[in-house]
């Protein structure tokens, strides 16, 4: 006799345990997860931390300094890939499986990348690729998962090669023995039309030493009529410009290169009036993105926005539009419908995905060097904006 009001006891007290326990969960759920595999260490350490800044910076930016979206608060892990693919590979694995993340951004290196994709086709979810360079990304090794802000090899290339493609003009390049070198070049050599290109130098990622490679490099091209230039294409350590004091100009050899992080451009100081083609310099985008971000990083950290700081800015806030297109939806067929063909704002301006292999379209700048002495670094001077219509960049995936 006694059971059923014992019973309606208990229910009374499980009923809100229950409710409260469906509301915790509900809560958990709430968050949107993101993992940021980088370079945290490695010889690309430089470009991996000014990458987590601006994701910072950006998603502060975009949610309004509420690091939310419709309601759901935006959890960023970060995880240091060292710069190396196979922790690279097993970090994203952890993350996707373990961390139960929505979406990942990055990695810094294109040989870390390379190693990622896979990655994210076997558990069906996003990874946008900033700031990887490498073509065969959202190429020949492309999956539906893949997007991109960061500039490829071709938008680097194809930029560059306004400032050198002449009638007359032979080229040697030097680049590093892996795939942003590789690809890189292979990408200049596609969007030359009238310069030649009459070596190719490929040296160790660790290269210090740049002799053997410099006079290889002069071998070539000190007997040739016209314009000559080596055109190089470098990252992280190491420092190629050393060649310079090999006195190139003695054959009437110049030397060229697109843009770079702020200390790495301390080298472009030697060469005022060199041309060539850049991603990003923080006086030259005048939009209101741009302007924040110049005014925050200096209320912060006392000196202007680099490179790859944009970079992660223009990631977080592509996610950002993403989800809020979405509703906060973070299933990954919601997101690929709503990105793919996407346009959203970053401190470049506008950058477009392109649904065919989700590579951000976007300006690149024709810079020309000043050795100002109010900065430590060679300033690149706008001679123009390259829009978005004006590269005809290749779509080279399988799909």
């Amino acid at each position: 006799m006694q059971l059923f009001p014992l019973l309606k006891r208990a229910s009374r007290y499980a009923l809100p345990l229950v409710a409260g326990a469906i509301l915790a969960g509900a809560a958990v759920a709430k968050d949107i997860r993101i993992a940021h595999v980088y370079s945290k260490t490695g010889a690309l350490q430089a470009y991996g931390a000014q990458t987590q800044t601006g994701l910072m910076l950006g998603f502060d930016y975009a949610t309004g300094g509420t690091m939310t979206v419709n309601g759901r608060k935006i959890v960023l892990i970060e995880k240091d890939d060292q710069g190396k693919p196979d922790v690279g590979k097993a970090l994203l694995q952890a993350a996707y499986a373990d961390d139960k993340v929505d979406l990942a951004i990055g990695p810094t290196s294109s040989g870390v990348a390379l190693a990622l994709l896979p990655v994210a086709e076997e558990y069906k979810k996003i990874l946008l690729v900033e700031p990887a360079v490498a073509d065969s990304i959202t190429g020949d090794k492309w999956n539906r998962y893949i997007f991109r802000t960061g500039r490829n090899s071709s938008q680097d290339a194809i930029s560059n090669a306004v400032a050198l493609d002449k009638e007359g003009v032979s080229i040697a390049t030097l680049a590093q023995d892996y795939a942003f070198g590789r690809d890189g070049v292979k990408a200049f050599k596609d969007a030359l039309k009238k310069a030649k290109i009459v070596h190719e130098e490929y040296l160790p990622t660790n290269t210090t030493d740049f002799t053997a490679g410099a006079q290889r490099l002069f071998d070539a091209l000190k007997d040739k009529p016209g314009r000559k230039v080596i055109f190089i294409i470098w990252a992280g350590a190491g420092n190629p410009f050393k060649i310079a004091d090999l006195d190139p100009k003695r054959y009437g050899i110049e030397i060229a290169t697109g843009g770079n992080i702020l200390p790495a451009m301390a080298a472009y100081k030697a060469f005022p009036g060199m041309e060539g083609a850049t991603y990003y310099y923080f006086d030259i985008p005048k939009n209101a993105a741009n302007n924040w971000l110049i005014t925050e990083h200096y209320k912060r950290f006392k000196s202007p926005p680099d490179f790859f700081t944009a970079g992660g800015m223009a990631a977080a806030m592509a996610v950002v539009e993403a989800l809020k297109k979405t509703g906060g939806d973070t299933k990954t067929e919601t997101l690929i419908k709503t990105m793919e063909g996407m346009s959203f704002d970053t401190p470049k301006g506008k950058m477009t995905f392109r649904k065919e292999d989700h590579q951000a379209m976007q300006s690149m700048y024709h810079f020309r060097i000043k050795n100002d002495p109010a900065f430590a670094w060679g300033v690149p001077e706008l001679v123009r904006e390259i829009k978005p219509e004006e590269m005809q960049i290749p779509i080279r995936n399988k799909r």
